[in-house]
């Protein structure tokens, strides 16, 4: 079974090349979770918000490739 994981990545394409389950599209290549154009606070949310989507995820059984956006 091993440990669930899920992949952020902001290439979805490379992501599902190697072959990852749980794909998640990351904000960008740089920041891939966070938004450095928001005030803190407001990044401070959308943080939180893709870590609890991402532990969502997680908990999901998975038997192909699942891609969120």
């Amino acid at each position: 079974m091993g440990i669930p994981t899920i992949q952020l990545s902001a290439v979805i394409a490379v992501a599902e090349m190697v072959g990852s389950n749980r794909i998640m599209l990351a904000q960008k290549i740089v920041n891939p979770v966070g938004n450095a154009d928001l005030y803190p606070a407001e990044e401070k949310k959308l943080r939180r918000s893709i870590v609890e989507k991402a532990l969502t995820a997680l908990q999901a059984d998975v038997e192909e490739q699942m891609v969120l956006r």
